[in-house]
Parts: C-alpha cells; structure tokens; sequence
C-alpha cells in the first residue's frame, strides 16, 4: 500500500526525511488509557485502520505519536493498523517522543526498548523530546538522544514545545555532537500564531529546522461545527472543553476568522478545515508541516485532500490579517 504520488513532499529540516506537508497526529489512538485516552472516544481496531488506510491513500506517509498517548497504546494501535495494512516501513515515517516530566535523561536510553516493542521496529525515524520538563539539563538529554543514534535505535531528533532559547540551546549540543536537531513540535494554527511573536518561528527558520505545528485546527474550532452547532460543545468531554477552551466566549472571538475561513474555503470549493490547514503548511513557505488528528474516516480524507490545492498568496494574507489577533 503505498501514498498518492502527486503530493509534493518536503524536506524534515536538515535530514533525508521525504515527508509530505501533512502527517497524521496519533493522540486520539490512545484506546481509553491516560489523560488522551479520557478526553477522546476509544477507536476500535478496524476504525484505526480505516483512519490510517485513507490517510496513506490520500498522500500522508508520516505519523506521530508518543509514549505518553495511552503510555503505548497509542504506538501499538499503530502498529497493529500499519501491519493489518501490510504496509511497508520504508516507505512511511513513524514519529514518536519521549516524555520528560519528572524523568531524567538516563529515561531517555533505558525507555527505548519499550518504545521499538511498541512500534514493533528496529529504528524510530523521528524521536522527539515531548517538553522541556525533565529533571536533566538539555546537553544530558540530547548527549543521550545522540547515544540512540550511534546504537542505530533512533534516525533523528526532534524537540517539542521547546522555546526559541531551548531549541538553540538543543541545536547547539547536538550539532557539538555532529548532528543535526530536525525538528521543534509547537502549537500553531490560525487562532495561536504565538510561534511568530515569541521568535521560535524565526529561530526555526535560521537554523534550518522544520516546525511540525500541532493542534492545527485549533482543537476543532476551526472546522466550523461548533460555530454552526454550539450544542456540539456539551457533547465533548469536560478535560477535553478544558482542553480545547470550547467556550462561548470562544466562539465569539474566533466568529471572524471562521467567517472568513468559509468564505475562503467556498471560492477553493474545499472545507473550512481544509482551508486552514493549507494555511498552516502555506503561509510560512515550506518550513512548516502539520499533524492532523481524525477520529473518523472523512477526516482523515478530509485532512489529506488539504495537500491537494494551494491558497494563493492573498488569500493567505487575507487569513493572516483576520488571524493576527491570535499573534
């Protein structure tokens, strides 16, 4: 089973990574374990698979993950999809992270093992550093993050949530080592554009590494739904409202942009979450990748199809304008 061919992939930062511009985001895999498996419905075996097969057949050839998604379920949920799918492992890349707070960064080699069982591979492609909460300072983590790919466990590293300072800080002790950071995982999308204003944008840029933006949808609330059906908000979880600020008071500042989004998304003839996501791999050429999540089939074809047209340079700075409240 292999990905759409007419999708221009992208270079992950400096690394050999071929990825196209939207992957797709695991936390809703998380089977009903930990805080993501409490806020999302508990996908079945063959629901993961749905998701994970339209996703490859709509072009996406990346996905990511994380320990603390389910503290594995999530990888394995994966998985299980990729081998029922027969799908090769070559020819997709598997992202996933290790998760800090209140570990230190012997964590880092001692947890490697359970994370390859759970992919159920030898090698992580991307392997990601999940915050910047550990009790070790960033030369341990990355001294051991570097130890994995002398071992040939791990291809490259990433960061996330890291700021502009920790990510130079990071770059810094890797590139010491003869090695390259790849990657800086942030929240941003049209309502949480903070990665502009707080320099790590920039900063990515100088250094030649690739944003992976999170969250892409602004947890949902870019697609409309709530905007057309408030009654929708009720129906979710309480962490994940909390989560996601699904509040009224939400709902009115960002009535604007999605206005404007489905005015956008109408001359493209495309959803409004298609149109925000081609915002988010477009607007900042193409240094920014996005991860979408689905919990259902058309949103994964939904996610996908957003790699299949381009917004033109004024409607981007048209989006740009009504979204720069949320710089």
């Amino acid at each position: 089973m292999n990905a759409s061919e007419d999708i221009n992939l992208r270079q992950l930062g400096q690394s050999d990574l071929q990825l196209s511009p939207v992957g797709l985001g695991c936390l809703q895999m998380s089977r009903g374990s930990g805080i993501a498996g409490i806020m999302w419905p508990t996908l079945g075996t063959g629901e993961v698979r749905d998701i994970v097969r339209a996703s490859i057949a709509g072009g996406i050839n990346w996905f990511d993950t994380a320990e603390l998604y389910g503290w594995g379920e999530s990888e394995r949920a994966l998985s299980d999809a990729l081998e029922s799918l027969k799908v090769q492992r070559d020819g997709i890349t598997v992202a996933t992270k290790w998760w800090p707070l209140f570990r230190t960064a012997g964590s880092i080699t001692s947890t490697i093992d359970k994370r390859l069982e759970c992919l159920r591979s030898q090698t992580i492609d991307l392997y990601q550093i999940h915050n910047p909460f550990s009790f070790s300072p960033i030369s341990s983590q990355m001294k051991a993050m570097a130890r994995l790919v002398e071992e040939g466990k791990v291809r490259y590293i990433g960061v996330s949530n890291f700021s502009a300072n920790k990510m130079r800080k990071a770059h810094k002790e890797l590139s010491n080592l003869g090695l390259p950071l790849v990657s800086n995982q942030m929240n941003y999308s049209l309502i949480d554009r903070r990665i502009e204003s707080n320099g790590v944008l920039e900063t990515a840029q100088e250094l030649g590494v690739s944003v992976i933006a999170y969250s892409p949808l602004g947890r949902g609330l870019l697609t409309g739904k709530f905007h057309d059906k408030p009654g929708l908000i009720k129906k979710r979880h309480i962490l994940r409202r909390f989560y996601a600020s699904l509040n009224k008071r939400k709902l009115e500042t960002t009535s604007a942009l999605v206005g404007a989004l489905k005015t956008v998304s109408k001359k493209y003839q495309v959803t409004p979450s298609q149109a925000a996501l081609n915002w988010v791999i477009n607007s900042n050429g193409d240094c920014v990748f996005a991860i979408a999540g689905a919990t259902k089939t058309g949103q994964a074809e939904d996610n996908a199809a957003s790699m299949k047209f381009e917004l033109s340079r004024d409607d981007l700075d048209y989006l740009s304008e009504m979204s720069a409240p949320f710089k």
